[in-house]
């Protein structure tokens, strides 16, 4: 956890906070205790750290790259698995712009990086969005894991909807699997296409299939 709160400091820092770092790890802390609440199953630090990871392989891509940590921090920072919608997305964007102003980010930063929180919702991006496209492919690595992987996020998403019945799980689930394999790429950044599109599509396909 020392690791990751200092790397929040780092791109907080980076990205123009004023207030001492005390309040940055602090702020850590806080953001930690959130994706640590108990309705997450796959929403969890493991994920948010397995995100970091990818941003920091591919940096070199993103000329914004401490906005795109940071975006990855407050991506799933609210997180109800009853909301409606994009909701949390929504909130989560909300939540990042406030966070990041009271730790003295400047507004037009703070706003961006909730601006690329938002993307979450659909994993959409327009043109010309490095930073966007980084948060995104890094979001949805975990489509192109091997079958262990997979398996082990298929099941932690089905338990983090356990209040879902299962014949609408698997409906809502199938529209999910369709609406990514219907983007014309599922990764925007060529280097991450390449190595992981095809195993990404394999995955999805053969979960719909199921």
């Amino acid at each position: 956890m020392e690791n990751l709160v200092a790397q929040f400091r780092g791109a907080v820092r980076t990205a123009g906070a004023t207030v001492g770092d005390g309040d940055l790890e602090a702020a850590a802390a806080y953001l930690l205790t959130r994706w640590s609440e108990p309705q997450r199953q796959y929403h969890t630090v493991q994920h948010l750290t397995a995100v970091l990871d990818v941003i920091d392989r591919f940096d070199a891509l993103a000329p914004h790259p401490e906005r795109v940590r940071l975006a990855a921090w407050m991506h799933d920072a609210v997180y109800d698995p009853t909301a409606l919608g994009d909701a949390n997305e929504r909130d989560s964007a909300e939540f990042a712009e406030g966070l990041l102003q009271t730790l003295g980010v400047p507004e037009d930063t703070a706003a961006e990086v909730a601006r690329l929180v938002g993307l979450t919702a659909g994993h959409a991006t327009e043109e010309d969005d490095p930073d966007g496209e980084l948060l995104c492919d890094a979001d949805l690595a975990v489509l192109a894991g091997d079958d262990e992987a997979y398996a082990d996020y298929t099941a932690k998403i089905r338990r983090e909807y356990a209040h879902v019945p299962d014949d609408d799980f698997k409906a809502g689930r199938a529209q999910v699997l369709k609406a990514l394999l219907e983007l014309p790429s599922i990764y925007r950044l060529e280097p991450i296409r390449e190595q992981w599109e095809a195993r990404a599509r394999a995955n999805l396909e053969n979960e719909l299939k199921s």
